[in-house]
């Protein structure tokens, strides 16, 4: 419960600063934030305490919103850009030298949807398990996926609402309710399962497991990182941090990625390079200049492209080094 309470915590504050930000609307921010609480009501609450004026709050007495069926969308043959990206990195579905596609695996009784990516030449490769954000998975953790496949990696991007039903099929408001309803043990418990099914493919290499995460990922990633100790590295990109008591359980080496003007995030540093230099890990922590939070993502407004490209360059030099 604690868990979920400081999951929901991050998400609502993660909203307003895009609510503020101009990145979403009024409308959309009271919609994920009543998604998350479960009522109008306590989305007024939530609001207030995060410095939402009491003029902007919602009417307690009006009803829940109302979750929207996801538009279908229709493939078009040849090359697929994704959609609004700007990154000069991006690799569209089709690209000739990936291979990619959904598959699943089992975590236990429950089948686990990913979307995997992996270099069409023949060979045994290092995996990177994959992150999304509190978006779910989406066509641009799909192309994160096939980045990672085109410089030599098979890439596995969870879908974290397999159980639901996949993220697709949810209101785009909804989904970061269902995840944090969800519970991180559940999400860490998924790619505990996702490193043994890379263990069964025979194109990968089973002694070379990285992760990496973004924002909501972020914090999965560094969960993931204190149980599982096969795991060689890590990127967790402006995730928050774990329980520091976990801190020495952490085998992985971590590089963190955050960025200067994220002020919410950036206050749980220091306490967290203070955990991770007392249990002598193998750390790094890169603050990027000039950017806030979410500034890798290249289909949304935060985006900077000098420094995602050179935060992507960072985290590939990384795994190149210890995975």
């Amino acid at each position: 419960m604690k868990e979920i309470q400081t999951f929901r915590k991050y998400l609502i504050e993660e909203f307003y600063d895009d609510y503020r930000g101009g990145e979403i609307s009024r409308r959309t921010f009271i919609r994920r934030v009543a998604f998350l609480t479960g009522s109008m009501a306590a989305a007024a609450t939530a609001m207030t305490a995060v410095g939402c004026a009491p003029l902007e709050v919602p009417a307690a007495t009006e009803a829940m919103p109302t979750p929207t069926p996801p538009a279908e969308e229709e493939a078009a043959n040849g090359l697929m850009p994704v959609e609004g990206a700007q990154s000069p990195l991006s690799v569209p579905e089709g690209d000739p030298d990936v291979i990619s596609g959904m598959v699943t695996f089992m975590n236990g009784s429950d089948e686990i949807m990913a979307y995997q990516a992996r270099p069409a030449a023949d060979g045994i490769y290092p995996a990177i398990m994959v992150c999304h954000e509190n978006r779910g998975l989406n066509p641009h953790i799909a192309d994160v996926a096939r980045r990672f496949a085109k410089n030599g990696y098979v890439a596995l991007a969870l879908d974290l609402l397999s159980r639901e039903g996949g993220t697709s099929t949810h209101d785009r408001d909804e989904v970061p309710a269902l995840l944090t309803d969800a519970g991180a043990d559940r999400h860490v418990s998924d790619f505990l399962a996702a490193a043994d099914y890379l263990q069964t493919l025979d194109f990968v290499d089973g002694e070379r497991l990285g992760m990496i995460g973004f924002c909501f990922g972020g914090g999965i990633t560094w969960r993931v990182a204190t149980a599982l100790p096969t795991l060689k590295a890590a990127v967790p990109f402006y995730g928050p941090a774990p329980d520091l008591s976990q801190v020495p359980n952490i085998k992985a080496a971590v590089l963190g990625v955050y960025a200067e003007l994220d002020e919410r995030i950036g206050a749980g540093i220091p306490d967290l390079e203070a955990a991770l230099d007392a249990a002598g890990a193998n750390y790094q922590i890169n603050i990027y200049p000039g950017v806030n939070h979410a500034f890798h993502n290249d289909t949304g407004e935060r985006y900077v492209e000098e420094q995602a490209t050179q935060a992507w360059t960072d985290a590939l030099a990384w795994f190149a080094e210890y995975v």
